[in-house]
């Protein structure tokens, strides 16, 4: 080797990304050096150093392992899925077989504590259904220019909130309900302008933004038709 060539082998300063080239350019670099593959310890915090091959068996060994957790947890969460489908079909045929607007009612509100909430809650915007005849369920009517603000506050343009209310906002919802530490609310209708159903629990964190809605959103689907058994709707404003 001349003094130009060690001149310039000296001159690079080796770095990892180098290194990394050279060795991606160059598979054959452990079979020409196998001796090398023994003699390469990495740090390890308990055993001090372990070889290459034990580190390579290791974080094989780990991915493994997270490799059938994500598996485990996307059988639970498939598991959870398909009772949650099965529930809401038996709700959704339970609500269909009601005999009156106050039994359909009842059977929401059954079905939600089944999972151990608080209670489940239908406000009807009074633009949108014949609520002026005399009715044997209360407090379904809701003005929906009272209840706009509470809208742009919570929903924006979302379909569900879910989360704490203040107490002005649950005077307005749930009147009649105390210890209301969270809710899950959704708009009635495919365009949202038919009213709200409210599920509510005690628990302050039961509801939070970001969890599932789908069930929700099925629910809010398929209610107003049942509830035009009892209640006509009102023309659609041009």
């Amino acid at each position: 080797m001349n003094n130009y060539q060690e001149q310039t082998i000296t001159d690079i300063e080796l770095n990892d990304e180098l290194v990394m080239q050279y060795l991606l350019q160059s598979p054959d670099f452990f079979i020409r050096n196998a001796s090398l593959v023994e003699k390469i310890r990495i740090p390890h915090p308990m055993k001090g150093g372990i070889s290459l091959v034990e580190w390579q068996l290791r974080r094989q060994r780990n991915e493994i392992k997270q490799l059938q957790e994500e598996i485990t947890l996307l059988m639970e969460y498939a598991g959870l899925n398909e009772m949650l489908c099965k529930r809401l079909l038996q709700l959704q045929a339970d609500l269909a077989i009601a005999s009156t607007l106050r039994d359909m009612l009842k059977r929401l509100q059954h079905w939600a504590r089944t999972f151990g909430l608080l209670d489940a809650h239908v406000r009807l915007f009074s633009d949108r259904w014949q609520l002026n005849t005399p009715f044997d369920v209360a407090n379904l009517a809701l003005s929906r220019q009272i209840f706009e603000p509470l809208r742009r506050q919570r929903l924006s343009e979302e379909q569900h909130f879910l989360g704490s209310l203040n107490e002005t906002e649950l005077q307005l919802l749930l009147p009649q309900a105390q210890q209301v530490g969270s809710v899950a609310l959704s708009l009635l209708g495919d365009k949202g302008d038919l009213g709200v159903i409210i599920f509510s629990s005690h628990d302050s964190q039961h509801y939070q933004q970001g969890m599932g809605t789908v069930i929700l959103h099925q629910i809010a689907k398929f209610l107003p038709g049942l509830l035009t058994r009892w209640i006509e709707r009102t023309s659609t404003p041009c």
